[in-house]
């Protein structure tokens, strides 16, 4: 049985009720979340076994944050709950979401900086024994964006995780506000070496001649809704780059207003190319999205399903999401997944 771990941080989400602007508004909604625990939610309700790792002040919040995953069926027994001395600011990470509605879009303000994670020693982690005994873990490009030491320790685990035999997956998830294009993409392209199953196009360094980048990136002038065609050259300058990757997989959105979008996926598996239905529905909460989808594949993939039915089932997880409010795709149903699936959309009794 495939067991699950991923490393990142979970913040404290403020949310307006009733689409309210934050400006206007005298009460927020608290609940919790981040890219990589919302993927080992997801996955936990689904029956995978699933394990976070994070640093949390040892408070109230850290302690809330940590109950939420475990109420979850998330293992939590590696989590650091750090003391003043450990990290000083000791505060957990937060982030302000104003839901959209129609055609005005949702906007996040972080609040994130000097937050547990950032301030704590990771060269008192042992990464091997940490990563022993699991079989799969999953890493983003949000966690080194927080602070050097966070990219060192996401750089050391992948790497930790190759010597070990895990099946190693990333997304690149770019926060522009955290850092710059060139800074995540110089980054993340140090992580390709190391990866299986990749996650996203961007932000990586996929040069058209590595000996002259001056002949720019092969993804120079690919539009956001390329064409088959498009994303199979890319798809396939990937492979030839860094033939360690084993699947690459990216949704591909339809924004048609803050409430209403259209998602269909691009899958590339045992050398070639699928591409999915086209999945339209109306938005409740759009933050996860993009986890949902990376835990629908991980799940479909630990489940030896066909690549059609891989593609479909992890479009199918990021378009169930868009109807559930907070971070994680809290679905304990697959069947409801492929039910959506197969776009069969009457009520189960």
């Amino acid at each position: 049985m495939d067991k699950f771990i991923t490393i990142g941080e979970i913040m404290l989400r403020l949310t307006p009720p009733n689409y309210a602007k934050i400006r206007m508004s005298t009460d927020f909604e608290a609940s919790y979340g981040g890219s990589e625990a919302n993927i080992a939610l997801a996955l936990a309700n689904l029956g995978v076994d699933s394990t976070f790792f994070t640093v949390v002040p040892n408070n109230s919040l850290g302690k809330s944050a940590v109950r939420m995953l475990r109420g979850n069926d998330v293992h939590c027994s590696p989590v650091i709950y750090s003391t003043p001395e450990e990290t000083p600011t000791h505060r957990l990470g937060t982030y302000y979401l104003e839901t959209g509605f129609g055609i005005r879009a949702s906007k996040v303000i972080y609040d994130r900086k000097h937050s547990a994670i950032t301030e704590y020693d990771f060269s008192k982690v042992d990464l091997k024994k940490l990563l022993s005994g699991y079989t799969w873990l999953h890493m983003s490009g949000i966690t080194p964006a927080l602070c050097p030491s966070c990219a060192d320790l996401t750089l050391e685990a992948l790497k930790t995780a190759k010597e070990l035999g895990l099946t190693v997956s990333f997304d690149g998830n770019f926060r522009s506000k955290l850092w710059s294009w060139e800074e995540a993409r110089d980054f993340c392209t140090k992580c390709l070496p190391y990866v299986d199953v990749l996650l996203g196009i961007e932000p990586y360094h996929l040069w058209a001649d590595p000996a002259d980048h001056a002949k720019g990136d092969v993804k120079d002038g690919v539009p956001m809704q390329p064409s088959y065609e498009q994303q199979d050259e890319i798809n396939n300058a990937f492979v030839s780059a860094y033939p360690n990757i084993k699947c690459i997989a990216r949704h591909v959105r339809y924004a048609h207003s803050g409430s209403e979008n259209s998602l269909k996926a691009f899958l590339w598996y045992e050398n070639h190319t699928f591409e999915s239905k086209l999945f339209t529905f109306t938005i409740l909460d759009r933050v996860g999205g993009g986890d949902a989808f990376a835990s629908g594949l991980i799940y479909a993939m630990m489940h030896g399903f066909k690549p059609m039915d891989m593609v479909n089932f992890a479009v199918a997880s990021s378009a169930i999401k868009h109807t559930i409010r907070g971070d994680a795709n809290l679905t304990d149903d697959v069947s409801a997944i492929k039910n959506l699936m197969n776009m069969n959309y009457d009520i189960k009794r």
